[in-house]
């Protein structure tokens, strides 16, 4: 993989757990493109890799086109496992290495206005379509939601992409959490709604996309939370197709793990089941559905899995690897 040896030239405070960095080109040269709601990977010292999407606050489309430097929005998450502690150790003139622009969470042609809601550090892709659609003169709506105020991170420039688009819900001034149900309702039939935030924003969003009967596909998502082992979990056999190499999935890990520990080489990147990078194909055994790629109709053929997070009802799976 491609990486780029970047310097950090800039670091501050965008809320009181999260880091506004800016990483440039030692030279100031410039940067691969991007577009709203790509991720670039950070390399720790370890050798592991966190993503981070990017953020752009100005409807400049150079910003993302022929970018002279990349902005991230990393909160110190609590149970950190070295990604966030790391970034916000970051000072002005550390090196850090960078895996180029990707994007899985991509704003998609729609002739209608569109719908963003952000949940706390979810705003990061969302400030940069919000800035993408204002360039492009495309209507929309934005709802920040979160507990506090103080607590929101890029406000000032949220209010200045957006304007009077911008709907903030702060659950302490409000008495209650955001009503994305409510919102959902009132969109009719038609326009997309783009959405990054915490698991159970995902999941009542995805609830009340059923319950309303939309189409797959207007929905788009994109999940800040990485997912927790279940109770009761068991170990698995995995075998790869090709090989017939066989490796034992314990609970606590899962397949892309396993393999990836044992020198295979699989296709991956979000491990949170969103992204449908390390979609496999299934040819023995019954797969335990916990991503949220598939429609309920692929579910239930199970002869696709996304292997970053789902397991195995069965003793033994065979995948197409």
């Amino acid at each position: 993989m491609e990486t780029l040896s970047l310097t950090v030239i800039e670091t501050r405070n965008a809320a009181p757990r999260v880091r506004d960095i800016r990483l440039a080109r030692p030279d100031g040269g410039p940067l691969p493109s991007w577009q709203a709601g790509a991720h670039v990977k950070i390399r720790l010292p370890g050798g592991d890799t966190r993503s981070y999407s990017l953020v752009n606050a100005t409807p400049e489309p150079a910003a993302a086109t022929r970018p002279h430097h990349y902005r991230l929005g990393i909160r110190l998450e609590e149970a950190s496992t070295g990604g966030s502690a790391y970034m916000h150790g970051l000072v002005a003139g550390d090196a850090v290495t960078v895996e180029p622009p990707q994007n899985n969470f991509p704003l998609e042609p729609a002739e209608g206005p569109v719908t963003l809601v952000a949940g706390g550090i979810g705003v990061t892709p969302i400030l940069a379509m919000a800035a993408e659609l204002a360039a492009a003169n495309h209507p929309f709506r934005f709802y920040y939601a979160g507990r506090s105020r103080a607590d929101f991170a890029f406000l000032d420039e949220c209010r200045a992409v957006a304007g009077d688009r911008l709907t903030v819900h702060a659950d302490d001034e409000a008495g209650g959490f955001f009503d994305l149900r409510g919102v959902m309702a009132g969109l009719g039939a038609a326009g997309p709604l783009y959405l990054c935030g915490p698991l159970p924003m995902i999941e009542a969003a995805r609830d009340q996309a059923k319950a309303l009967g939309w189409r797959d596909g207007r929905l788009h998502f994109e999940i800040f939370t990485a997912p927790t082992a279940a109770d009761g979990d068991q170990p698995f056999e995995v075998v790869l197709k090709s090989s017939g190499k066989s490796f034992v999935v314990p609970p606590g890990k899962t397949i892309v793990d396993v393999l990836v520990e044992a020198g295979e080489d699989p296709m991956f990147d979000c491990r949170r089941g969103d992204c449908g990078i390390c979609q496999v194909g299934v040819v023995e055994g019954v797969p335990d559905h916990r991503d949220f790629i598939l429609t309920e109709s692929e579910r239930a053929a199970g002869t696709l899995m996304q292997i970053c997070i789902s397991r195995s009802k069965t003793p033994r799976l065979v995948i197409d690897l």
